[in-house]
């Protein structure tokens, strides 16, 4: 992070740590959700889906209805919305008023990202925009191993909605932090939806794009059930499956940082084939794992380590080949990859949920390594393509991000 960062800029950290976690936080505590609730793990996982929808169609499309709205405002508004929300999830009678709460979170969520990063990089100062973007989109990542681990241990301890009112307790804290803290900033020029889309129209980000569905579709699918899955393999233990989840955001975490300079040196499409094929290894490794029957726990936190290190090693190579597939348009083809991630996320509840249902969450791993080879079959072959080494000056790199 930089040295001398604003505290405003440390407020929208915190903005997007709590987002990442509410989006996230489900995988930890989908079994002792169903069981309260009396519905099956599949339907629990549906919660994954439409929240995930939600904010993939929310994002676009909020930020065009709000472009014109001062960004302070905005964010502390939204972020008292999602508190709210998350405290209608934490008193949620039924499955059904769950999932109205969630669809609330799910757009409160949505504006916040939104207008936090065009906050982060129209308030940077000249040369520092990719700096002040990291440090936001930092908060994503760094609640894959504080926010989800920690909310999946207090729910063990004390239970499913206890996370939901830690979340709607930070949500409100942080709006006050925006209140606070925040500079005035004018709202944004505003842009046609046609504008927005314009990306959409060049077949390679549309191929891109569609890597990063399929992908994230079978990745995040065993992310979303890695509770049902951790349970049947090695036993039912919240323990346990914190710390799988911190394993998750820990191995996530370096491989970012070392997808990033592996983009930079041998350039990103080399380097987006060899993160798709290894994702799908390490998922066909999982399910192997599973129906070989040996009860292991090292064995499947390291098998989970090894899935993790692949898995959120796709953004630095995916992000860099849309930037070179649109040069002119960077900023809103990373925004529809970023919908693409979340609409494969709903798929991925969606689907893994359909497994489980017919078969068992052994299964998952196993579905999810196919609709790899699927996005490895998509991706631009790396033998087309001259070493294109990534620019480390590029603001929307964001190599912290998920």
């Amino acid at each position: 992070m930089p040295k001398a960062m604003p505290a405003w800029l440390a407020v929208l950290f915190a903005a997007l740590l709590a987002v990442g976690t509410d989006e996230f936080v489900i995988a930890g505590v989908l079994p002792e959700l169903a069981a309260d609730l009396n519905v099956s793990v599949s339907a629990a996982g549906q919660l994954v889906t439409v929240f995930a929808v939600v904010y993939a169609i929310g994002a676009p499309t909020l930020a065009l209805v709000t472009s014109r709205l001062g960004r302070r405002s905005l964010i502390a508004a939204s972020l008292l919305v999602f508190a709210a929300a998350n405290a209608g999830a934490a008193l949620a009678p039924g499955y059904w008023p769950l999932m109205a709460a969630r669809i609330i979170a799910a757009l409160a969520a949505a504006t916040v990202a939104a207008a936090s990063f065009a906050t982060a990089a129209a308030a940077a100062p000249e040369g520092r925009q990719g700096r002040y973007l990291a440090v936001v989109t930092a908060g994503l990542t760094v609640a894959l191993f504080t926010g989800v681990p920690a909310g999946t241990w207090l729910a063990g301890a004390v239970g499913w909605r206890s996370t939901f009112w830690l979340l709607a307790v930070i949500g409100a804290l942080v709006a006050a932090g925006v209140l606070a803290s925040f500079p005035r900033i004018a709202a944004g020029e505003p842009t046609s939806l046609t504008e927005r889309l314009a990306p959409l129209r060049n077949r390679g980000v549309l191929r891109l794009l569609a890597v990063t569905f399929v992908a994230a579709s079978g990745g995040l699918m065993f992310y979303t059930y890695l509770g049902p899955f951790t349970a049947q393999v090695v036993g039912d233990s919240y323990e346990l499956l914190s710390l799988a989840l911190l394993t998750v955001g820990l191995a996530g975490v370096g491989a970012v940082l070392l997808a990033g300079r592996a983009t930079d040196a041998y350039g990103p499409a080399r380097v987006l084939e060899l993160v798709l094929a290894g994702h799908g290894a390490a998922l066909a490794l999982l399910a192997a794992i599973a129906l070989s029957g040996r009860h292991s726990p090292v064995l499947l936190i390291t098998g989970v380590a090894v899935w993790s290190a692949f898995a959120w090693g796709l953004n630095p190579p995916i992000q860099a080949s849309l930037l070179a597939a649109a040069p002119q348009a960077g900023m809103t083809a990373l925004s529809l990859n970023i919908s693409g991630l979340y609409l494969g996320t709903g798929v991925a509840g969606a689907l893994g949920g359909a497994v489980t249902a017919l078969a068992d969450a052994r299964y998952v791993p196993l579905t999810g390594a196919l609709l790899l080879l699927g996005a490895l079959a998509l991706a631009p072959p790396a033998s087309r393509h001259r070493r294109q080494p990534s620019t480390a000056a590029t603001p929307v790199d964001c190599r912290s991000q998920p």
